[in-house]
């Protein structure tokens, strides 16, 4: 993981490259269709025009190729959502999503929030595991079809 770059600034090309590798992704290993890349792309671009201080990204660059991401979007002047949060297979099992997440964590006490939360899918097996670890709590689930498909969304909360 030498080549690896973690960064905090956009550069051309990347707001669709990211929106690109969530479509592929989740699409491959979940078989979400092409309405998960709107769900990405639209609040993804309200984020890169509108972010404060009290916002971040974490871009996750392998040899100039963006491979992964999270952000901290701001909620409320207490609550911070986790989004985003992807890395490319090749980047898995490396220790690098439990730094990000660390970093994440840091980066929200720094800022004063109170709580982090964040949606996922009951599928996301290796995910909801970080997050338990990290000291995420379960805290609401529902099924319903979206995406294409039927899927357990999940609330995770994270009292700082």
């Amino acid at each position: 993981m030498t080549n690896i770059e973690i960064r905090h600034e956009f550069r051309p090309g990347d707001i669709g490259r990211l929106v690109e590798l969530h479509g592929l992704l989740y699409s491959e290993e979940y078989g979400f269709d092409h309405t998960f890349e709107a769900y990405v792309a639209e609040p993804l671009a309200r984020f890169v025009l509108t972010k404060t201080d009290r916002e971040r990204i974490w871009l996750v660059d392998d040899n100039g190729i963006l491979m992964g991401s999270v952000a901290i979007v701001m909620q409320s002047d207490t609550d911070a959502q986790f989004r985003w949060f992807l890395l490319h297979p090749s980047l898995r099992g490396k220790g690098l999503g439990s730094k990000l997440m660390d970093e994440t964590i840091a980066f929200c006490r720094e800022k004063g929030y109170q709580r982090i939360f964040l949606w996922t899918v009951s599928d996301l097996h290796a995910a909801a595991a970080l997050y338990r670890k990290a000291g995420f709590r379960l805290i609401e689930e529902h099924t319903h079809m979206i995406w294409g498909s039927w899927l357990t969304e999940q609330r995770y909360e994270l009292e700082l």
